[in-house]
Parts: structure tokens; sequence; C-alpha cells
């Protein structure tokens, strides 16, 4: 399957297909000098396929993890790309998920003032989100993705044959991605996870496009693509609130929705649904913790933070709340209490 990001300066296209790894890059410039920025966490037979396919391609692989999503790692890579003899004229591979797809296109962003960057995401959360639209960032200590810039990719290639190496907590927290396209866009999406079986290439397929259309309507979200952030509000300051953790961003983004879910028989269906896919509950933080990394929201305002409510699958409404509405939602359990009564 193929599609395209239509934009006005940068469209790029999008192919989706089983096996597509082994050749994506046979229609690269072999004139140009690619820097491939990987994680750890990849193994090592997706990254030599990617490197196969290039005369002249370095491979730089970081320590997996949103750790590595800070200043020092950007610096390493920015040295290395220097070192390497990199000019503007030469592009950056991302390979991995959404940390390296983050990192690899801030660095683009900003190598000698931009230079291209495609985009192979290797983790089911990467595919059918963080690797379209465009959104690279670095995090400012425990502040998620602070640091950033808009950069779109020349192509982006989704190959489902990866995910058959991914840790199964991964595949699962990808998911969660998948679910929220459904509740704010699309009912039959959503309707997909209360299958016994659900489709995984079909999920993939359908929320990539939904979040194409999205990202074409609005690039740099200022209307329409805030909408992406649904359970991602408070689901970021549940990431940020901890020194050290062992939560998922799919798995925070999973309890971050039900906030927000103001039909209480929704709700209750979503929470089967996420516990169906095995995603654990997050029972456990410190509310002043997060509270806190609300208030620092890129999204927010002195006045409070839009948030995005569902009450029905594939509808939405954006609604400014006030920041002593959030205080009042942390303090309860989300996944006993109803707020919106």
């Amino acid at each position: 399957m193929e599609m395209t990001v239509n934009l006005q300066d940068h469209s790029y296209p999008i192919q989706i297909k089983s096996g597509i790894l082994k050749n994506c890059l046979k229609d690269l410039n072999p004139n140009r000098r690619y820097f491939v920025i990987s994680d750890s966490g990849v193994p090592a037979k997706w990254q030599n396929m990617v490197m196969e396919q290039l005369e002249n391609g370095t491979l730089f692989v970081f320590e997996q993890g949103e750790a590595s999503k800070c200043f020092d790692q950007y610096q390493k890579i920015m040295e290395a790309m220097a070192a390497s003899g990199m000019n503007r004229k030469d592009a950056v591979i991302a390979v991995g998920g959404g940390v390296a797809g983050d990192l690899a296109g801030f660095c683009a962003a900003t190598y000698m003032r931009g230079i291209d960057f495609y985009n192979i995401p290797t983790t089911l959360l990467s595919q059918l989100d963080s690797s379209v639209g465009g959104k690279t960032a670095i995090d400012l200590g425990t502040l998620k993705n602070l640091v950033g810039a808009f950069w779109q990719p020349k192509a982006v290639w989704i190959d489902p044959q990866v995910l058959e190496t991914l840790d199964p907590r991964q595949l699962k927290a990808g998911l969660a991605e998948a679910l929220k396209m459904g509740l704010i866009l699309d009912e039959e999406l959503y309707r997909e996870f209360l299958k016994e079986e659900p489709r995984l290439e079909w999920i993939i397929q359908r929320a990539v496009d939904l979040k194409r259309k999205v990202v074409e309507e609005d690039e740099k979200e200022l209307g329409l693509r805030k909408i992406l952030n649904f359970g991602h509000t408070i689901g970021h300051a549940i990431e940020s609130s901890y020194e050290h953790h062992d939560y998922l961003h799919g798995e925070c983004v999973a309890m971050g929705m039900l906030y927000f879910l103001k039909d209480p028989a929704l709700k209750e269906q979503v929470i089967n649904i996420v516990r169906k896919l095995g995603l654990p509950d997050v029972p456990c933080f410190d509310q002043d913790a997060v509270f806190e990394a609300l208030v620092h929201d890129k999204k927010g305002s002195a006045k409070g933070i839009d948030a995005i409510l569902v009450d029905r699958p594939g509808s939405f409404q954006i609604e400014s709340l006030p920041l002593d509405t959030f205080q009042k939602l942390l303090k309860g359990n989300v996944y006993e209490e109803h707020i919106w009564q």
C-alpha cells in the first residue's frame, strides 16, 4: 500500500508493505552520503539489511531508551555526522522506534540548517504514529519533546515484517496509539479492537491513513492536529513525573485516555480493551509531580490546557480546561471513578 502526505512545500510518500525493507533504498542517489541513526534495540539483521543497500553509508547506534533523547546524545550524533564528512547534500536515515525517529529527525533538521531525512520505523508505535507528520524533538531533562522542530521526512517505509522481532510488550503498547486514533476519528477502527483477533496490518494502514489526513490539514499543530494529543496530556505528564520507571509510552497513553472519556459505559469498555491487550494499569504516581509536568506542558497556558474529550467512538471535543480541573482529575483513581458524571 502506498499513500502520499500532501503538503504545500514538502509532500512525501509512505509505503506500507511486508518485506519492503530489503529493497526500499534501491532508488536513492548513490552519490550522496547517508548517516543511518539506529538504536541498540533494533536487531542487527534489520540494520544490516539497510546498510547493504547503501554504497556510502555510516551507521551510528545509540543506547536504546528515552534517556538517549537528550542533548548529550544529540551532540554525539552531530559530531559523528561532521566527522563522517556529511554536507548539505547528504541525508539522514532513521532505523528504529520513536526515539530514533525523533532524535534522527531533529539532527537532520538542525545539521547545517537542515538536510534530508528518511524514516524507517521498526516498532508498531512509530509505524502507525510518530514516523508520520514531521514532529522531531529531544527532551529537556524530564520534560518530553520540549526542544524540537517540524521537519518532514522525504519518505517513510513501513515494513510490518520487522515486528516479528519486536518485544511483545512494545507491540501491545503500540496498539494503544491505534486505539486512540479510533476513539477520536474512526469508529470502525475502534470496533476492530472489540474483535477476538484484531487485524494488525489493517490497523497499521488505517491508523497511518488517518494520521496522514490530519497532518495534511494541520501540519504545524495549530488546530485539528491537537486532537492527536488525546491521552498524551496526562500520559506524557505521568511519564515525565517519574525519575525512574518501567512504563512504556503507549502504556501511559492508554491510561491518559481514560481521564477524558465522558461516557461511563465507553470508559468501561475501553478499560476492558486495554486490559485484553495486556497493557498494565498505571495506578501509582506522584500527583504533585504529574501536575507540575502539566503546568509546563508546551500545549498549555496560564489559563489552562486544551483537552480532547470523547463521548462516543469516532468523535471528539476540544475544551480548554482550567488547571484546577486537572488537579481534581489526578486525585481520583481513574480505573474506578468517573469525574464527568
